[in-house]
């Protein structure tokens, strides 16, 4: 009788993203930062593509898996941000229930693309400090290709089958998601159908996507500072250090707002703090990602550096064949 009842009651075709709906006075202010930071995001991550793919010198493993993950952070921020700028400018807060679930997938997609690939970075300089005499035979070619695809493909197979589970639940009101993306708990917690298969998928998901690749990080970065500590000299470690140190940071940065973010109790109190540590990972990670690499590697500032010699260059020669 329950589940008849459940049928016959109006199936849910929209939902209301609330967001940051309890700040009125600042959708415009925020809108503008939200605008800044999209606008900067995209285009520091697609110039890091692009220098990585034009310059000859950054055609090693390391800087494929940078150009990899850029190109993914200006999608995974393409997935939220344009969607949070409308609802800014607009007020309209809805979106699609096929919107939100592909939005939820992407998103998902991409985050365990990214836990990942940080991982595959983080042991491809633990080859390089740790074995450099057999690196270039480790991390060819074909195996740098492997794991990124590996990493990409695995995240898009996962997220499609717990996408699948989502989508044989029922939705029949409320239909108010009080965060500013598709998250799937919130999601989850208004079906009117049994959600246990569901949050049992989740669960596993999230630990198989952040816990073995954390892990794998961590004691790639313990190995790699036993050897570094065990070089002589203070210029060798330095050297050392400085070419995984931005990789660092970022993996830092990364886990750390997401192990807080699933730590924290479900309630109330704390759900606003959620949020603000979402945003972290969610819209702050991609920025400063190109930031971090551009200013704390001496290769890319390089690169860059060519470029814009080479665009002066270019665009004087053109100066002087119309006079």
């Amino acid at each position: 009788m329950a589940d008849r009842n459940r049928r016959n009651q109006t199936a849910v075709t929209e939902y209301i993203l609330l967001g940051f709906g309890n700040l009125p006075d600042l959708q415009i202010p925020l809108f503008l930062m939200f605008l800044v930071i999209y606008i900067a995001t995209v285009a520091g991550n697609m110039l890091i593509t692009s220098l990585v793919v034009a310059d000859q010198h950054l055609h090693t493993p390391m800087y494929f898996f940078l150009g990899n993950l850029s190109c993914l952070e200006t999608c995974y921020t393409s997935t939220i941000l344009p969607r949070v700028l409308i609802s800014l400018l607009t007020g309209d807060k809805t979106i699609s229930i096929n919107g939100c679930f592909s939005q939820l997938y992407f998103f998902s997609a991409l985050v365990g693309t990214e836990c990942y690939l940080l991982a595959v970075m983080s042991y491809d300089r633990y080859l390089a400090i740790c074995k450099p005499l057999h690196y270039s035979t480790l991390m060819n070619n074909r195996f740098c290709l492997q794991l990124a695809a590996g990493s990409w493909l695995n995240a898009c197979l996962a997220i499609t089958i717990f996408v699948l589970f989502l989508s044989q639940l029922t939705f029949c009101g409320p239909n108010e998601i009080d965060h500013f993306y598709c998250d799937p708990i919130p999601l989850m917690e208004l079906s009117c159908s049994d959600t246990h298969l569901s949050i049992l998928a989740d669960f596993i998901l999230v630990y198989v996507f952040t816990l073995p690749p954390f892990l794998l990080t961590l004691m790639s970065y313990v190995l790699i500072l036993a050897n570094i500590l065990r070089i002589p000299s203070t210029i060798g470690r330095q050297k050392a250090f400085s070419t995984c140190s931005s990789h660092l940071t970022v993996v830092t940065i990364f886990y750390g707002t997401i192990i807080i973010v699933h730590i924290l109790p479900k309630s109330d109190t704390f759900r606003g703090l959620k949020k603000v540590l979402s945003l972290c990972f969610t819209v702050v990670t991609p920025l400063v990602n190109p930031l971090i690499y551009s200013l704390r590697n001496r290769e890319v500032k390089e690169a860059l550096s060519k470029a814009v010699n080479k665009c002066g260059f270019h665009k004087k020669h053109a100066e002087t064949l119309r006079q």
